[in-house]
């Protein structure tokens, strides 16, 4: 289980995205339980986005008060879909969680454009609000940290630019993640043998991933990365559904 924290933790430490939603199916895949396999990275995803968002905050790359609208509307939905995790079923969640991972390999073989679309609208908690409300409705359904969600919410809508949108997300993934294992925890759903196994291996794989980034060729490390994300998805998806 260590060993699998620590490979997912040097791919986000290197990515900085993958973290949470390649644990689940990757834990689903060594046979974790449904629900067990979806609540048990939390643990590591707090201190991991805590330590992440240290040196954000340092070069004053967090908007403020993007990430305290998208808090008001994110952490009552994180709630809410921890509540429904159980509703919904670990099956169903796993095939869900594998969807998601596709998601995050494409995110990664087309990257986003880093253009500031819509500056206007960055502080307007209308549009921050209910748009950070459905991502944390996710967030609680899948135990994820939403920041595939996050980032791309960021540039495109309310048009942080890239360094700005992982600060911001960061600092939203480290409180969010509260209720969220708060909740899965209440419900049953935290295995901390599992759970803690996997942190063992995950937190400091992603101090070694953050080092080794600089070295690696970033682009190619990305595409093929987002590649093996999706292939490793739709075989995992097709699994669980034959299953």
């Amino acid at each position: 289980m260590s060993a699998g924290g620590l490979a997912v933790g040097v791919l986000f430490g290197i990515f900085g995205v993958g973290g949470s939603s390649f644990a689940t199916p990757l834990l689903g895949a060594l046979g974790v339980p449904g629900l067990v396999a979806v609540a048990a990275p939390l643990p590591a995803t707090v201190p991991a986005a805590i330590a992440g968002m240290v040196s954000y905050v340092r070069r004053r790359q967090v908007d403020w008060a993007v990430a305290r609208w998208s808090i008001i509307g994110g952490a009552p939905a994180t709630i809410a879909g921890g509540l429904l995790s159980g509703a919904v079923g670990g099956s169903a969640l796993l095939v869900a969680s594998g969807v998601v991972l596709g998601v995050v390999g494409a995110r990664l073989i087309v990257r986003i454009p880093e253009e500031r679309l819509a500056h206007h609208v960055r502080r307007r908690a209308a549009v921050v609000v209910p748009s950070a409300a459905a991502v944390g409705l996710l967030t609680g359904l899948l135990a994820n940290g939403g920041g595939f969600l996050l980032v791309p919410l960021f540039v495109l809508v309310l048009g942080l630019t890239m360094p700005e949108s992982a600060g911001t997300s960061l600092v939203v993934i480290a409180v969010l993640s509260l209720p969220t294992l708060a909740v899965h925890w209440v419900l049953g759903h935290i295995d901390w043998s599992v759970s803690l196994a996997f942190a063992a291996g995950s937190v400091p794989g992603a101090a070694i991933g953050s080092r080794l980034a600089p070295r690696l060729p970033a682009e190619a490390m990305r595409r093929v990365f987002g590649a093996v994300l999706i292939a490793f998805a739709i075989s995992f998806v097709a699994r669980q559904v034959a299953s």
